[in-house]
């Protein structure tokens, strides 16, 4: 029986301690899934890292369409990213964090190479993010639910993206920055 208590508690403070150091607030650093809104199916998987209080976030996994080329590149993008590769681009840039909250950045659409301004929310129990692009004033915009994923998860992560398995890791290290080996 005490084993079955102890069980249980090991799971409960695994499932509580994701994505936040003991007694802190939870954080939208890690690994997360985004979901097509009308299929259900996986789209992506995104890595959200902090670098000095800025967090930004990269495309490290894509689920693609039979007859999508994997090989996809930014083509429509109007700034640095411009022909870079989706796998490992960095969509989110420059958000600043307010509690639960994150504003003050952009997010890319890499399909038409639109820059959009950016807001990011996270639920209390730091499962779910709410990743916002509007134009000019958050009213004029569109949601997407991120959901996060498991520390087991890192294990699917490209290796060169995956600078650890765990998002405490990710927060000290940081992603890969634009002019990397990994960006090639």
């Amino acid at each position: 029986m005490r084993a079955t208590y102890l069980a249980l508690a090991a799971a409960l403070v695994s499932v509580i301690g994701v994505g936040r150091a003991p007694g802190a607030e939870p954080t939208a650093t890690g690994l997360w899934q985004a979901h097509d809104q009308s299929s259900g199916q996986p789209t992506g998987w995104f890595l959200i890292a902090e670098h000095n209080g800025v967090y930004d976030g990269t495309i490290v996994k894509m689920y693609l369409r039979p007859g999508e080329d994997p090989n996809v590149a930014c083509d429509q993008c109007r700034d640095d990213r411009r022909g870079r590769p989706w796998l490992g681009l960095d969509i989110i840039r420059g958000m600043k964090r307010e509690g639960l909250k994150y504003t003050g950045g952009t997010i890319l659409d890499p399909r038409n190479g639109r820059i959009y301004d950016a807001m990011m929310t996270l639920t209390a129990d730091s499962q779910k993010l709410v990743v916002r692009g509007y134009l000019g004033i958050s009213l004029l915009g569109q949601d997407q639910y991120w959901t996060r994923l498991p520390d087991s998860a890192y294990n699917d992560v490209d290796p060169r993206f995956n600078l650890s398995h765990s998002p405490d890791a990710v927060t000290k290290q940081g992603a890969p920055k634009p002019n990397s080996s990994a960006r090639h």
